[in-house]
Formats: structure tokens, C-alpha cells, sequence
């Protein structure tokens, strides 16, 4: 399995170098460079180097050397365990005894779909097509650098220079032989709001019913054009017919109509729209009742909002994707990172001893005095709102998350220094690095696999807290926390807190499950006899 991970990272860092040469957006593989884009200190001016490595003069040498880093950690696994390699027994019995805890092992089958969905990127969720074809010329703006504008597709007027409205694009080409393929979700996770929604009601036997049957009772509206935004006439209905005051605006959204209906009928009305008449003005629009809705929208399958809309307009199924999407990100950066620093600190403290361990301990002693989540807290709160992204958070959870493992690792080390095969390796010349890493580590691994998942839940939860505070990443970033925020404080649209509430669970449920499997498969008692 390491092996084809090996493969896997280095097919992904020359992918994903070769797309970002060829000014590409590739799913996934086009986040390291978009980070340098969007944080200065992660790029710098090459003026030396060639054209096909700079972006507007800056080398984005994040990027490049976070691939370089990639492939020479595939190059490693590849060598470390060639082709044809056996699983050893140990790891086997492990692996099957994971197998046997059913919950635990298709919680992890879950897991790694949801993780493929999400590395599937703006081919599943976003505003632009994944292919447009516009008198006879192809083009692919999900996956192109390139921004197109309205002109680009025959729009005129004042939305020409602008980026393209794909959405009503589509509605355009309807019927001709232009077209477009868009994402399953076609909004952006943020960025991308929706101002209204609206969904058609039907006239029956001189009667409104509403979008659910039965007779209608609420507003009711004409538009010019089929635009929500642009109202023509709103009305009143109860029990399906007419009845109170109505409104209506001319095509430049000026008022010029205002009456008053009892039981259907219109029994006084002013009209200030030139010589025209009350029949030519009502003529205006397609004359077909439609309900709009203001954000916060309720799930309207036909608007394409499965799940409703939140505060701000933005879809809720693209923003909990954009939300799956930076904490995943989350995890791959931060647990590895704390881990390297928890488990080297750990060991070193146990190794070593005296003044060394004292102080360290001392340190921890200090910090871990203080709640975890208030101290990021303040220093969260010292970043300046420019500054604030991804890197910047997890640096400060980083800064004080690696201290929870290091009484284990100093546990296993104090205990594994005293076995025979760390003197026989200290007789023989080893170096205390070689001691740490290469002979007491593998053998603290059992403590490390069980850590993992509650590592996983932990950085989610404490991202989730931040955002949910006020204290977390930008507005930029669709974040869990937020949305479940924005629910709380509009319990009258139940719709987006339960969504956030049942992601969050559902994906903590998840990685409990595999963190049950795993702590069973590396229980020492199931593999040792004691007489």
C-alpha cells in the first residue's frame, strides 16, 4: 500500500507541475500554487528565470518546492518498498483484525469516498462549466486559468467585461447550438451568492395554489424576464384569491402601481406609467405567478438549492463542500506536523532525561494549565485580519497542539531505553538520532496509529469552535463553524443549522468508528500470551 502511495505522489507533483506550466487548474492539484498566489510571503520576483515558471513577474516557490518535497517522498517509498513486496505477518494479523471491526472498517471505506469526492474539486462543485462550446469554439473554464468574460459568449451591454454569468448562460443557450456541461453543484462554496429564488405557482380554477397543492396563502409576484430581482407586480393572495394591497414597478424598478384587492377583486388603484393602461401595464411580464424567495432560502430542488441557501446566499451543499474541503486540508497539514514535533520532543525527553526533560516538562506543565482553545484564541485574535488564512491558524494550533503526546512518547522511550537491543545498538556506534528513529520509534507505533483519530476529530472540532466564535479563518473560506453559527442565530430557517449539525456528527461518528477499528487491531493483548 506504501508503495502504490509512493507512485501516487510522484504521479500527482509531476501532474501538477506539468498543469501549472501549462497555466492549467487541475482539481486539487492546483492548491499549492493558488496558496502562493494568494499569500505575497509564499512567492517572490524572479526576474532571471524563464517565462513558463513565473505568474506576473513572481516565482511561486511554494508551490514548486512543496511538489519537489512530494516527489522525493514518492521516490522514498517506492525504494523502501519495491515491487513484489510482502506484507509482514504482524502487520497482516493487524490489518485483518481491523477488517473484523465491521463499523470501524467501511466507516474508513466512507471516509476515503468522501475524501475522493472532495479531491474531485471545481469538477464537482463550482460556478464555472467543465466545458462550453460557443459558435463552434470549445473552451473548458473550470480548468483553465483564464478568466472569460461575458463578451466571450456574445453578452453585451455592462456585464460584457465582467467574468461570465455561466448560470444564466446556460438559460440563454437553451434551444440553440451553443451549450454547456456544468458541475453537479453549480455555485462556487463562497464568493458566489444568490440574491433570490423564485418557484412558479399555478392558477387553477380561478384560484393560487401553492407550491406544495392546496390553496395559496402569501406573496405572490410577476417579473420582468424570469430575473427575480427585477419585480413586476406583487400580490397578496389568502386562501388562493387576492386580497390587500399590491405593488408594481416599471422595467427600471421604478414604483408606478399601487391598488387594493377584497376577495379577489380590485377595488382601487393608481397608475402613474404615461398613457398606458391597466391591461397594457399588466401585459409588461409573462403574466406567470411565481413565490421569491430572500436568502435565507428553504431547499428549492428546482432553483438547484437541495439544501437551501444560507444568510449570505451562498448554496449550503457547496458551502459544507468547501467546509469538507479545509478540514481535510487541515488534517494532512497539521497532524503530521505536530506529530513530527510531539513525537521527536516525547522522545527525546524520555532518551535524555535531566535538565532537558525537566524543563520541557515544566513548559508543558504551563501551558496545559490554560484552556487550549482560549490561548488560540488570543493569539487568533493578535493576527491581523489580512493576514488571516489557512497557514496562519494552523501555525497557532500547531504552536500549542503538539504537547498532548509527548508524556506517551516519553513514557515509551523511558521504557524501550532500558531494552537490550537500544544498548547492543549504542555498543555498536549508533547515533542517539539513529537510536530514537530507527530502533525505539517503530516500536512505539501502536501508540502513535491509536492517536491519530482523535488527532483528526480534534483539529475539526477546534477549527469548527474557532470558526463558530469568530476567531477563525476568513470569509473567504467556507468553514463549518461559521455555517453553524449563522443557524443559531436563525433557528427560523432550521434548514442550515441541521445541515451543519449533521455533517459535523456524521463526520466525527465516522472517524470514532475507525479510531475503535484501529485501537482494537494494535491491542498488544491480542497478540501476546501471558503465563
Amino acid at each position: 500500500m506504501l508503495r502504490q502511495f509512493g507512485i501516487a505522489a510522484l504521479a500527482a507533483s509531476v501532474i501538477g507541475s506539468v498543469g501549472e506550466m501549462l497555466a492549467l487548474q487541475l482539481p486539487t492539484l492546483r492548491w499549492p500554487f493558488n496558496t502562493a498566489r494568494e499569500m505575497p510571503m509564499l512567492s517572490a520576483e524572479a526576474p532571471g528565470l524563464p517565462d513558463f515558471l513565473l505568474v506576473d513577474g513572481h516565482f511561486l516557490w511554494f508551490g514548486w518546492v512543496f511538489y519537489v518535497v512530494l516527489a522525493v517522498l514518492g521516490l522514498c517509498l517506492m525504494r523502501r518498498y519495491p515491487a513484489g513486496a510482502v506484507m509482514p505477518p504482524l502487520t497482516q494479523r493487524r490489518w485483518e483484525r481491523f477488517r473484523s471491526v465491521r463499523r470501524g472498517y467501511w466507516s474508513l471505506i466512507v471516509l476515503l469516498g468522501i475524501m475522493l469526492i472532495a479531491g474531485l474539486d471545481q469538477a464537482v462543485v463550482g460556478k464555472r462549466p467543465l466545458v462550453a462550446q460557443y459558435e463552434g469554439a470549445w473552451s473548458f473554464p473550470a480548468f483553465e486559468r483564464r478568466i472569460y468574460t461575458g463578451a466571450d459568449f456574445g453578452v453585451e451591454g455592462d456585464r460584457a467585461a465582467a467574468e461570465a454569468d455561466y448560470r444564466a448562460l446556460r438559460k440563454r443557450f437553451e434551444g440553440s447550438n451553443n451549450w454547456l456541461l456544468m458541475p453537479l453543484v453549480p455555485f462556487d462554496s463562497t464568493g458566489d451568492t444568490v440574491t433570490h429564488n423564485m418557484v412558479d405557482l399555478e392558477l387553477r380554477d380561478g384560484r393560487l395554489m401553492g407550491p406544495h397543492g392546496g390553496r395559496y396563502d402569501g406573496l405572490a409576484s410577476f417579473v420582468y424576464a424570469g430575473d427575480a430581482s427585477r419585480e413586476h407586480v406583487r400580490f397578496r393572495y389568502r386562501d388562493g384569491l387576492r386580497q390587500g394591497e399590491a405593488e408594481g414597478r416599471d422595467p427600471e424598478g421604478k414604483r408606478c402601481f399601487s391598488g387594493n384587492y377584497v376577495d379577489g377583486e380590485l377595488v382601487r388603484y393608481e397608475l402613474d406609467y404615461g398613457d398606458a393602461g391597466l391591461e397594457a401595464f399588466m401585459a409588461l411580464s409573462d403574466q406567470q405567478f411565481r413565490k421569491i424567495y430572500y436568502n435565507p432560502a428553504p431547499p428549492l430542488a428546482a432553483a438547484g438549492h437541495y439544501l437551501g441557501t444560507n444568510s449570505s446566499g451562498n448554496d449550503i451543499v457547496a458551502y459544507l463542500y468547501g467546509g469538507l474541503q479545509v478540514n481535510i486540508k487541515a488534517v494532512l497539514i497539521y497532524v503530521p506536523i505536530v506529530y513530527v514535533i510531539g513525537v521527536t520532543v516525547g522522545l527525546l525527553m524520555g532518551l535524555y532525561g535531566g535538565s532537558f526533560d525537566l524543563l520541557v516538562q515544566r513548559l508543558i506543565e504551563v501551558f496545559s494549565n490554560i484552556p487550549f482553545l482560549f490561548v488560540v484564541i488570543i493569539f487568533s485574535s493578535m493576527v491581523p485580519v489580512k493576514m488571516k488564512g489557512l497557514g496562519i491558524i494552523l501555525f497557532i494550533l500547531v504552536l500549542f497542539g503538539w504537547m498532548g503526546m509527548t508524556s506517551l512518547m516519553r513514557t515509551a522511550a523511558l521504557k524501550e531505553k532500558a531494552r537490550d537491543y537500544v544498548a547492543a545498538a549504542r555498543v555498536s556506534g549508533a547515533s542517539t538520532w539513529r537510536v530514537v528513529f530507527v530502533h525505539i520509534l517503530p516500536n512505539t507505533v501502536s501508540i502513535l496509529v491509536t492517536l491519530i483519530p482523535f488527532s483528526v476529530s480534534g483539529i475539526v472540532l477546534s477549527l469548527t469552535s474557532l470558526d463558530y466564535l469568530g476567531f477563525g479563518l476568513p470569509e473567504s473560506y467556507a468553514t463549518w463553524g461559521r455555517l453553524l453559527n449563522d443557524g443559531l442565530t436563525k433557528l427560523s430557517s432550521p434548514w442550515i443549522v441541521s445541515s451543519a449539525f449533521v455533517t459535523l456528527v456524521l463526520t466525527l461518528v465516522l472517524v470514532t468508528f475507525v479510531g475503535e477499528a484501529v485501537r482494537e487491531a494494535y491491542d498488544p493483548k491480542k497478540f501476546t500470551l501471558y503465563k
